[in-house]
């Protein structure tokens, strides 16, 4: 079994986290797969995975030097930095991709800013409101300029809201924060986190060179609706609605930029070109699964 496990192609995930580790079990079975993980704690729960640890960092590219060449396929996980507008982290990876090499990115469906509501196709332009989406546009930048240089490939997966029965706002509800009032409302998108594991595999395969997929379920609903239909699902209050006047006064800055971006995503491209059957194509259906 082990010369067989050799033979296979190798893989390297990059961020091997929530998304990685539920993917594992269906790359464990097409590719000899690497780890790539800051927590040297984290080795046994990789291994038991089915995958080789690998303790580097991306914040420190001596580390990453022994990576050079390893694999012809990558599955890019990892976040940037907290700070600045550039993603240093992807820099740094992308000094040790070998030529031609095949890589999926996840980045942020943060990197279109606010539509206004409008259906939102990848066509539409990049105009990033915060630092954090600043960097995933440079993340994909530079990520397509080491493509062209290198003769490889990368296909960006633009993922919106991750949920998961572990990932839901239960928490928010308990402390009966407040949603925005219909009237000054945000749409907002979703994907599951087994869906977007599923589509990081597709796309290892399927997806086109340099392309950008809106990595999104089919739901179609504001953030107060999707607040609504997990308080119902798990027996809590339903959030009290403000005004965005007044929601400013009490919400946190970071979690107010998230309810100041509305924009509805259209998905067809995975449909057609990924070839994807969604686990859960709306929030409602994992809800319903749940109970």
């Amino acid at each position: 079994m082990n010369t067989i496990n050799f033979k296979r192609p190798r893989l390297l995930i990059v961020g091997c986290g929530d998304v990685g580790m539920r993917l594992l079990p269906w790359v464990t079975r097409r590719f000899r797969v690497f780890a790539l993980t800051s927590q040297p704690e984290r080795r046994a729960a990789l291994r038991a995975a089915g995958a080789v640890p690998i303790v580097a960092d991306l914040d420190r590219p001596h580390t990453l030097r022994r990576l050079r060449g390893l694999a012809q396929h990558v599955l890019h996980l990892a976040p940037p930095q907290q700070q600045g507008d550039l993603d240093l982290r992807t820099r740094n990876l992308t000094a040790i991709l070998p030529e031609g090499a095949r890589v999926v990115y996840v980045s942020t469906t943060g990197v279109y800013g606010d539509r206004g509501g409008a259906l939102t196709d990848e066509s539409a332009p990049r105009q990033p409101r915060n630092a954090r989406a600043r960097r995933r546009v440079d993340a994909e930048q530079v990520l397509r300029a080491w493509a062209l240089a290198a003769g490889g490939s990368v296909a960006i997966l633009r993922a919106p809201g991750i949920y998961a029965g572990d990932r839901l706002p239960l928490e928010r509800l308990r402390q009966a924060t407040p949603a925005l009032r219909p009237e000054d409302d945000v749409y907002t998108n979703h994907i599951h986190a087994d869906d977007l594991a599923q589509l990081a595999c597709l796309a290892l395969f399927r997806a086109l060179p340099g392309r950008a997929y809106n990595a999104s379920d089919d739901t179609r609903m504001k953030m107060a609706e999707y607040f609504d239909l997990v308080a119902d699902a798990h027996g809590l209050a339903r959030p009290p609605r403000l005004s965005r006047a007044e929601l400013e006064r009490t919400v946190p800055p970071l979690r107010l930029s998230f309810m100041s971006e509305s924009r509805q995503l259209v998905n067809t491209r995975i449909k057609r070109e990924l070839r994807v059957r969604l686990r859960y194509p709306q929030v409602q259906d994992f809800l319903n699964s749940s109970r």
